[in-house]
């Protein structure tokens, strides 16, 4: 069974915030100023997973349907939330770094 993936406007403010974030720690450093970028890339990447296996990711608040995909990157990571909203689609609803206190 394939699932559809809708990446919600709160997930993309997120990822906005995140890029930004990201960007300014480059700018900071003089450093790569394709990685806010790159990560980025790879968190929308690993979203596909959620396309054949949503179910494999950890239950958030003991509920069957929301749950959260861990995303490695680097020496971290971050945490997607999503909502197994019916039989064939997946809501992406906020998407967050792991050392961050909870989602926003």
């Amino acid at each position: 069974m394939n699932y559809r993936v809708t990446v919600l406007a709160s997930a993309r403010t997120d990822l906005d915030r995140l890029y930004e974030y990201l960007l300014s720690r480059e700018l900071e450093r003089d450093g790569d100023l394709d990685y806010p970028e790159q990560v980025i890339a790879d968190i929308l990447a690993s979203l596909t997973l959620l396309e054949k296996f949503p179910f494999t990711c950890r239950k958030v608040e003991g509920s069957t349907f929301l749950r959260e995909l861990v995303i490695p990157i680097g020496h971290s990571g971050y945490l997607a939330l999503f909502e197994i909203a019916t039989a064939d689609h997946v809501l992406v609803s906020a998407i967050r770094h792991q050392r961050e206190d909870d989602y926003h």
